[in-house]
């Protein structure tokens, strides 16, 4: 038996794949827990996992944060250059004791001080990736939140997007002052890039989504192993399938899903109001899950109902389409479940997912800012009435169900942990 330790930092499209490990891995009589925010506490204890406090904690009920995290512009340098690298030092000294006494640490993305606890411990580390715009890949070049132009200048060779990678790095290269002083601190080089050139680990770096969402490029990391998704939504704790909702399903047609999944949800103008509204044009039944913030919206009926939460792995495989912002944990499950998609992204990886799951054949695509009744509805209806976007999407379902997703992941886990002592001096 092994200690691994989990550490992730995010919403809960973050969380639930490092909690579907844990639990493969525990089944395999490993000791798992998982270095996060506190927050997230009780719902790890509830799935029977091992809990470290890693901050930053920030506050899931303070929605004019959330608002500025979700900002398409302003979102990720508020993450990176404030929240992480602002509380670079505090999260080394948590994940430093989170891992004092195990064997292997897995990360997620933007845990930025692991190469100096590497460094400082000689714990084995493996690093992970959960959507295809984190690899930086020329070949497959993402769709920047600041810049959506760039999905239609696909057809440019990689030398184009290696040089507007390099622009990228050049305009964030103020945020890595804290980031410098803290290595220096501790003694250790300077140079070093967290975000771009130098996050992935030497001993495995697992590759977390579908090659439905992006194959693998001749780019990537020489450790890369891709797996597919790691599938979990909350039913090993308390994410229950709602009595009324179980009901409202077998009781008519499939119906419309609209939801917002764990983070933008706290953010959502009247996102579900004009979704209401679409519904009502199109006559079709639907279903909100509206989240636990605030209060339900206005406009339900007895055909378009509302929950607060419900496990998407029982919903979206019963609906005719799924309306969501595109963030990967969401589109994963949407792409599991073989209906279309209608997303609405906000920022970070979500315009991305949104262009690839678009070029795929399974979904279309509304700006923000002109989402209302009329254009959703509009969307809708193109969606339904084609029947292109089912097929395609029953097609890649197949594909998405065919991955070994959490089991490789944890065979590859094992295998590191197997090759050579617990801790590398």
């Amino acid at each position: 038996m092994a200690k691994i330790v989990l550490a992730t930092f995010g919403s809960l499209g973050d969380m639930h794949p490092k909690i579907a490990l844990g639990l493969e891995l525990k089944t395999r009589g490993h000791d798992v827990s998982i270095a996060a925010m506190e927050f997230y506490r009780e719902k790890i204890g509830q799935v029977g996992l091992g809990f470290s406090p890693m901050r930053p904690h920030l506050d899931p009920n303070d929605t004019l944060l959330a608002a500025e995290l979700m900002d398409a512009v302003k979102g990720p340098e508020k993450i990176i250059k404030e929240i992480i690298f602002g509380n670079i030092r505090a999260m080394h000294d948590d994940l430093m004791a989170a891992v004092a006494d195990a064997d292997l640490v897995v990360t997620g993305e933007i845990v930025y001080p692991i190469k100096s606890v590497v460094e400082l411990t000689g714990i084995k580390w493996v690093s992970t990736s959960l959507q295809p715009g984190t690899l930086f890949s020329p070949y497959d070049p993402f769709v920047p939140p600041a810049a959506p132009w760039i999905e239609h200048l696909r057809f440019m060779p990689p030398w184009f997007f290696r040089s507007f990678f390099r622009v990228m790095h050049w305009t964030v290269k103020d945020w890595y002052r804290p980031y410098r002083e803290f290595r220096r601190d501790l003694g250790l080089g300077e140079d070093h890039d967290p975000i771009f050139a130098d996050k992935y680990s030497e001993l495995l770096h697992l590759v977390l989504f579908s090659r439905v969402l992006g194959e693998p490029q001749p780019d990537w990391p020489s450790k890369a192993k891709q797996t597919g998704f790691c599938f979990y939504d909350g039913q090993a704790d308390s994410g229950q399938m709602p009595d009324e909702l179980e009901a409202f399903l077998d009781a008519g047609e499939p119906p419309l899903v609209f939801t917002l999944g764990s983070a933008a949800v706290m953010d959502p103008r009247d996102f579900f109001e004009q979704s209401i509204d679409a519904a009502k044009k199109l006559n079709k039944r639907a279903v909100v899950i509206h989240g636990v913030f605030g209060e339900p919206p206005q406009g339900l009926t007895e055909t378009v109902v509302g929950v607060d939460y419900a496990p998407f792995s029982k919903v979206f495989p019963r609906s005719a389409c799924v309306v969501h912002q595109g963030g990967v944990g969401t589109t994963g499950q949407v792409l599991r479940a073989g209906v279309p998609h209608l997303i609405m992204p906000y920022s970070h990886d979500q315009p991305d997912n949104a262009a690839r799951c678009r070029r795929a054949g399974v979904a279309e695509v509304i700006h923000r800012d002109s989402y209302h009744a009329d254009s959703a509805a509009a969307m809708l209806e193109k969606l339904l009435r084609d029947p292109s976007y089912a097929a395609n999407a029953k097609n890649l379902a197949a594909i998405v169900a065919a991955e070994p997703g959490t089991a490789a992941a944890c065979d590859a886990i094992e295998d590191v942990l197997n090759a050579g002592p617990r801790r590398v001096e």
